[in-house]
């Protein structure tokens, strides 16, 4: 019997660690890698993001001329910079994701989420 459980353990784990792989594989990423977030309070694609929240939530900034790949685009901040955006949501870092594949801001909240691709 312990021969048995110890096989369903095994199979479990591994289970459980290809879905968080598959799961983690599908976050978007900026080009360094780092995890990008969305902020629900975001409406019509601007930024509502500024002072106190930028603190903690940085703008992915990019500039006009930059590319990147479909449904990427840029969205003007109020301080005249440029945001990149993701299907017209604009883009963010969390200020405690310290490495690539850090999620430590989903959910945070409830309005702010990773996105997936």
């Amino acid at each position: 019997m312990t021969t048995v459980l110890k096989r369903f353990a095994l199979v479990c784990a591994t289970v459980m660690l290809s879905a968080a792989a598959a799961q983690a594989a599908e976050v978007l990423t900026s080009k360094d890698g780092m995890t990008l977030y969305t902020f629900d309070k975001d409406k019509g694609g601007i930024s509502s993001c500024y002072e106190k929240c930028a603190v903690m939530w940085s703008a992915y900034v990019g500039k006009e001329g930059d590319k990147m790949m479909k449904d990427w685009t840029l969205v003007k901040r109020t301080d005249g910079t440029m945001q990149w955006a993701y299907d017209a949501k604009p883009l963010y870092f969390f200020k405690d994701d310290k490495k690539k594949g850090d999620v430590a801001g989903d959910g945070s909240g409830g309005v702010w989420h990773t996105i997936k691709e």
